[in-house]
């Protein structure tokens, strides 16, 4: 008997272990030296509609309080994850939940669209801490208005479980994640990067740019 098998959003986990999205690439990379359909899920990188190649390198540096990233939400977009990584993903026994981003809420929507339809993927995790170029940069996570329609959108796209992931770079992320509940968000995750500096005192400059 499996003491661990739980039921959320209708669906029926092995276990409560998922990866966290992006620590966990799109679990193929991983799935040579670790077998997993021993996951409860896999939520797979952050997508968007078109390839993106992401910052240049440097990416990542270590400080004495850990580790900052600048990755630039590097991925080979939706539909080739669709046609080509899904596939081999759903060999394995396990859920799979799809994180989406985009510059703007079309962007967001189009690739909620295409998850939705996709046989395989179980729900979705919305990263909301990307700019909307729409709004002057400002992070959609960071506003609970825009927030709450983006939601509210999202839901009107798809009929799987809707989970946000959360921006902990916020006055009170309270206000945030009650703006998602209101909305119709299935589940929330906490929390998304936290912003980070390392300054490099012999070059007088940071790190990371």
């Amino acid at each position: 008997m499996n003491k661990l098998k739980h039921t959320l959003f209708g669906l029926e986990f092995k276990n409560p272990v998922w990866t966290a999205s992006g620590t966990f690439s799109y679990g193929l990379e991983v799935a040579k030296i670790y077998d997993l359909s021993l996951l409860g899920a896999i939520v797979v990188k952050g997508l968007s509609l078109k390839p993106r190649k992401g910052n240049m390198p440097e990416r990542i540096v270590e400080t004495p309080a850990g580790m900052l990233n600048s990755i630039g939400l590097q991925n080979p977009g939706v539909d080739y994850f669709i046609n080509e990584t899904l596939p081999k993903l759903k060999e394995y026994d396990t859920k799979i939940f799809a994180n989406v981003f985009g510059e703007d809420e079309d962007e967001y929507l189009a690739v909620a669209e295409r998850l939705d339809k996709a046989d395989g993927v179980h729900g979705l995790e919305l990263n909301v801490s990307c700019p909307n170029v729409k709004k002057g940069g400002i992070a959609f996570g960071t506003d609970p208005e825009v927030l709450y329609n983006l939601v509210y959108k999202m839901k009107k796209i798809t009929k799987k479980p809707l989970l946000v992931k959360l921006s902990p770079n916020v006055s009170n992320i309270l206000d945030t994640a009650d703006a998602c509940v209101s909305a119709g968000a299935d589940g929330l995750v906490l929390i998304n990067t936290l912003l980070g500096v390392a300054i490099d005192v012999e070059r007088e400059n940071q790190f990371l740019s």
